[in-house]
């Protein structure tokens, strides 16, 4: 992990709870772990965006003979 950054934040204590009892972790565990779906969320977004757009120098067939 890299550097570590001390926030506080303000969150329903409900939905705190939820996340707490689906995760089964600790409190920073369970916050930590939103933020990497938040993170790998936004990435996967990024990615769906650019499909269809990427240019490939070989085919999917010649691909598939290549693995033969």
């Amino acid at each position: 992990m890299s550097e570590v950054q001390k926030i506080t934040v303000e969150v329903p204590a409900e939905l705190l709870a939820k996340a707490r009892a689906a995760s089964g972790e600790s409190l920073t565990a369970t916050v930590r772990e939103g933020l990497r779906l938040v993170a790998a969320g936004q990435a996967f977004k990024n990615l769906r965006a650019k499909r269809g757009k990427v240019q490939f120098s070989q085919t999917l067939a010649t691909l598939r003979d290549d693995r033969e």
